[in-house]
């Protein structure tokens, strides 16, 4: 199945630009606006994978659209923009923004941007699936933490060792950890021990 997406930039020629680069790499583009609040809408509309938003844009710009469509959906969000002060990209981190770009952007650019926000946005989902099952909000916390301090060094072993994309690495994980009914943190441990290989 192909990764659904929804654009907002206020940009047309560079709307769809973005819109061939995708549909040419196998995305599938539901929806495209140069306005944050329409962005908004097509979200809650299309429930997409991935949207990708400009900051500046009439209507709401694109930390706001990026606030609101992390909090009220599961879907990762990109930030693209020719602005790239510290202070913005903080702003955006803070939203949930999970990959962000600047303008001008070459196609080689955009496609890890992309494969990396919906990797971390996948983590993130199966960390918060993992830690509901916990009793103790404490406990969770210094699980979550751990879990994902593991999880890193297990990822960049295989990233290092074996030339794994941070994403199949993740997937190798938690499909492991699926397979055996075990925590991804023990199967990451086994990782960074040496005694599981792929």
């Amino acid at each position: 199945m192909s990764i659904r997406v929804v654009i907002a930039e206020d940009e047309a020629i560079i709307r769809l630009d973005l819109k061939e680069i995708l549909e040419a790499e196998g995305y599938d583009v539901l929806g495209s606006t140069g306005r944050g609040d329409e962005a908004v809408a097509l979200v809650r509309q299309h429930h997409p994978d991935l949207a990708i938003l400009d900051i500046k844009m009439p209507g709401m710009n694109g930390l706001a659209a990026a606030r609101e469509i992390v909090r009220d959906q599961e879907v990762a969000v990109l930030i693209l923009t020719a602005f790239s002060q510290r202070d913005l990209v903080e702003q955006a981190r803070d939203a949930g923004v999970l990959a962000y770009l600047v303008k001008p952007f070459e196609r080689s650019d955009l496609i890890p941007a992309i494969e990396i926000s919906l990797a971390r946005f996948t983590e993130l989902k199966a960390l918060e699936s993992e830690n509901a099952t916990l009793s103790a909000e404490k406990k969770g916390l210094e699980n979550a933490l751990e879990t994902r301090r593991v999880l890193d060094r297990a990822k960049g072993k295989l990233l290092d060792s074996h030339g794994m994309r941070e994403a199949d690495a993740f997937s190798f994980i938690q499909k492991t950890a699926m397979a055996r009914r075990v925590r991804m943190s023990d199967v990451a441990r086994e990782v960074i021990e040496g005694s599981l290989i792929p």
